[in-house]
């Protein structure tokens, strides 16, 4: 909850006072919080877990009433439209007690569990490891991250860029992602990471993820904050949230500061690779010269180069036929032999990328305003 030393009226209008742990919105009272100690060491798990992060005020999530208050809020928001929930700081927590919490969480409307994702920063240096939250749903996989900004500067390091020797989170558990609202911004195991202020390797990154048979990816889609790391969304002078503009007739357009990297084609498109080959692993691998290619089975090919420049014939894995490439938006058609070979030309140095996929005229004609063929 809130930190020490705070009291006030919270934006639901009722009354808090952390020093007394009065939360009467809830209500939560000092029963149902930590006995307040100081994390003053990432080496022991126990601290970690049960001592009040950055001085805010820890509930004790073994606390029966405390489960089921969160379970509470939480089916509310089920019941509102809410279909998954990221998990933060999870790490600060047990997760027998998360598991508890969750069971008491009910199926969505539709039917089938919520999606839950868990906040685990682990640098392979702690006590705490992803691997100890993976049967309770997805996984934060930060070392990804540093691995795929290496990578970027040297596509022969994508050969390695998913490394269980050092403890990475398997595949069908690890959340992944090039860079996140912490990391961007120095915090929360960041630093050596690729942002959206580096245009060609942000695109580069994030689609070789995309197109990548390794975890489930989170897309980011951020706004300028320049030197001032704690710079709230862009807003007006009376602190209301700007909009993003759309444009239906330039849909990767931006503006009033966003950056919206999610409408940048070679990640919105790749977004559409990904879906399209769901259930396939990465084949046909080619790493040469700064060039990087493989096809994921027999319903997708994926091609970059560093240099902007690629020529090359490959096996593409794919059915012959004529291909459109989703990145160009069919602007760029690849023809694919009986053999499965592939002229592959890529003459682009700003978005040096190229995705064919079986299916993809129906991409075309429900991401996009107008059909493409």
């Amino acid at each position: 909850m809130a930190g020490l030393h705070r009291n006030g009226t919270g934006t639901a209008g009722s009354y808090f006072n952390s020093d007394l742990y009065n939360f009467t919105g809830v209500p939560y009272v000092k029963e149902h919080f930590n006995k307040l100690c100081e994390l003053n060491s990432y080496n022991d798990a126990n601290m970690i877990r049960n001592c009040y992060l950055v001085g805010l005020t820890d509930l004790d999530q073994s606390n029966e009433y405390v489960q089921n208050s969160i379970a509470a809020f939480l089916n509310n928001l089920i019941d509102l439209g809410v279909a998954g929930f990221r998990v933060d700081a999870a790490k600060h927590m047990w997760p027998k007690d998360i598991a508890d919490i969750q069971m008491k969480v009910k199926d969505l409307p539709e039917g089938g569990r919520p999606f839950f994702y868990h906040e685990v920063i682990d640098q392979s240096n702690g006590p705490v490891t992803t691997q100890q939250y993976t049967s309770l749903g997805y996984v934060t996989e930060f070392r990804y991250c540093q691995k795929i900004k290496e990578a970027i500067g040297g596509f022969n390091q994508l050969d390695s860029v998913v490394d269980y020797n050092w403890g990475m989170t398997d595949s069908d558990h690890a959340l992944v992602f090039v860079d996140n609202h912490d990391n961007q911004r120095g915090h929360g195991g960041g630093g050596s990471i690729i942002t959206f202020e580096k245009p060609l390797d942000y695109n580069l990154a994030v689609a070789f993820t995309l197109a990548n048979d390794y975890g489930f990816v989170r897309v980011m889609s951020s706004y300028y904050f320049g030197d001032n790391s704690d710079l709230g969304p862009p807003h007006t002078a009376d602190y209301v949230t700007k909009n993003v503009p759309f444009d239906p007739s330039n849909v990767t357009a931006c503006g009033n500061d966003w950056v919206c990297e999610h409408r940048w084609p070679a990640i919105a498109n790749m977004v559409a690779f990904r879906n399209a080959v769901v259930g396939t692993v990465k084949e046909n691998y080619y790493n040469q010269n700064n060039q990087v290619a493989f096809s994921r089975g027999n319903k997708g090919f994926f091609a970059m180069s560093r240099t902007g420049q690629m020529d090359v014939t490959l096996q593409t894995g794919l059915p012959a036929g004529q291909y459109c490439d989703l990145i160009s938006e069919c602007a760029t058609k690849v023809t694919v032999a009986a053999d499965g070979t592939a002229r592959i030309v890529i003459h682009n140095k700003d978005i040096p990328v190229l995705a064919i996929s079986v299916g993809e005229f129906l991409f075309f004609c429900s991401f996009r305003i107008q059909c493409t063929y």
